[in-house]
Formats: C-alpha cells, structure tokens, sequence
C-alpha cells in the first residue's frame, strides 16, 4: 500500500464517527508498505496489511482456507480479458470502459472506484484525477490490479477449449499514471473515507451485487463532496435475491417504492433534493453500453450495462 494513502483512510469499523488508522509493526520498501497492521485509534481493531494490500472489509470473514466464487484464477483472468481485452485488440472485446472513461471530466482530487475488480477504470481515472483508489472485497482481484500497478505488463492464462489455454499480455498504456493509483480491500457498504473526501465516484456493474443497494448509494453519498464532484454509476440491473432480498431493490419490482425499472429509480434519488442523496445530483448524461465477460474462447456472455452521470 502506498504511503500516501495512510492519511485518506478511517476506521470503516466505526462509521459514521470517524477515526483515524495508525500504522504499526510495519515494514516498508521506498513508498510502499508492504506489511503491518492499520489501527483504529477508537476501537482497537487491526487491518492488516499483507504483501502490500491492505485488507479493510470490516464484513470479511475468514473462511479457513476456503475459495470464494470471486478468488479463484479462473474467474480473475476473466476479469482481467473482459477489463483489458480491447487495448488487445481482441475480436470479441467490448469498448465500455473506454465509454465509461469518455463520461468522466478532469476534476482535482481523488476519485474512488467501488467494486472496481482488476483495476481497469481505476487506472482510467489516473489521468483524470489527482488520485485514483480501487476497492473490492476480493483479494484475488486486489492482488491482479496491484501487480499491474507495480509492473504495468501481466500474462494471463485463459480458457481455450476444454483443458486447452492460451496466454496474452496485457500492457498498460503509458498515458495511465500508475504512480496515482492505489487498491485496497474494502467494502462498499462502509467505505474506509471520511465524508466529503472523494471528488469523483465510479460504481460499474455492482448495485445489483451488494445485500443493500441504497446502503451502497447512501455511502457514495456520504464520502463524495457536496460541491465539485461526479458520480458515474452503470449496472445491468440483473436483481437476484441470492444478492439481495427483494425488499432492497431499488427496481424490477411492481410494487412499493422502488417500483419500476432501476435506472430511473436510480436517477429519481440522484435528484431528490430532501432525499436520502442530497444535497441532489444533476444527471446530465443517462444511456446503456454493451460490456462482455468471456468463460471460453466459444463462450461470450454479452451484458446491457444502464448508465448516469452526474454532478453538482
């Protein structure tokens, strides 16, 4: 974890009071840290930091070894082709993160991706922003996005045919300034920033993946400022109760508040200026974009990802 970063994190243990982190028992090359533990100056608890990420889930439990559906290899290299498989030229890549990309406008300050898997809009807003943070609740994709910070090339091994693989290379482009970007573990649901810190808020493909989507949009919220700030937020809206019970979705329901369909759910909070998100949002661009996740080189699923941008 880079260094810089000690100053911008709080205990997400704790919220909404904030408390700062302290570093103990560290060891550090140059400016990164590469072992210790972030401490909580009210409550106690430790974060620990391990080879270089920082583990702030305040939800994570430890499952003794046991691999969830987002760590293992092959669901990362997944990720990793459908991230970066257009700066490859690959025949089935989509153009979503470049389109999600052309959305964001310069702004000073930092920016934060939620659920930003591998890293690839992260290191979009690195040439955006100020400062660029990544978070997931998966180590496995944590630790892919860092390892391309760190070295900017990486050779994926994916899925050809049956027991067939072959390899491609990833290589960041040199506009991308990985010197401005960090990734953490965190969660959604308790983001590890104080109030008003983040200037520009990404959320791709991850409301209809959390247990309480307003949760998600109450804690972008909270950490983006009141003034001179973005939100980009695009999901496919794919509700499922093995994600959320129905009683929390913010659409494709018939009934109750959030009756209807979940862009306009979504935009109707943006502009609500007594609602949970105030002070309102501006919505200024809203649309959809085809984004593509590859199981085999036979195997393409093709996703209708449902955008909003907005500002104030």
């Amino acid at each position: 974890m880079k260094k810089q970063l000690l100053d911008m994190l709080i205990c997400p243990r704790c919220l909404p009071r904030e408390y700062a982190l302290v570093l103990e028992n560290d060891t550090t090359t140059a400016d990164d840290i590469e072992s210790g533990a972030l401490v909580c100056t009210q409550c106690g608890h430790r974060f620990p930091i391990r080879d270089g990420v920082a583990l702030l889930d305040p939800f994570a439990v430890d499952k003794q070894g046991v691999l969830g559906k987002y760590e293992t290899d092959e669901l990362v290299s997944s990720y990793l082709w459908s991230h970066f498989s257009d700066l490859m030229h690959e025949e089935q890549a989509s153009q979503a993160y470049a389109t999600w990309a052309g959305l964001i406008h310069n702004q000073a300050g930092l920016a934060l991706d939620a659920g930003g898997a591998v890293g690839r809009f992260t290191f979009e807003m690195s040439t955006r922003c100020d400062f660029a943070v990544g978070i997931d609740t998966s180590q496995a994709f944590i630790r892919a996005a860092r390892r391309l910070m760190q070295h900017g090339t990486m050779t994926v091994s994916i899925k050809d045919e049956g027991m067939l693989r072959r390899e491609f290379t990833i290589t960041l482009p040199t506009l991308w300034r990985r010197d401005r970007v960090e990734f953490v573990v965190a969660n959604a649901l308790a983001l590890p920033f104080s109030a008003q810190s983040i200037a520009v808020f990404s959320s791709l493909n991850l409301v209809d993946k959390v247990p309480s989507p307003l949760t998600h949009l109450q804690e972008m919220n909270r950490v983006t400022s009141h003034r001179q700030a973005q939100f980009l937020l695009s999901d496919p809206f794919s509700w499922s109760p093995e994600a959320a019970p129905t009683s929390e979705w913010l659409g494709g329901t018939d009934q109750g508040r959030f009756a209807g369909k979940g862009l306009a759910n979504v935009i109707q909070l943006l502009g609500d200026r007594q609602g949970e998100l105030a002070p309102a949002w501006s919505v200024d661009k809203h649309g959809s974009v085809w984004w593509t996740i590859r199981t085999h080189s036979n195997h393409y699923e093709l996703i209708r990802s449902c955008f909003v941008h907005a500002v104030r």
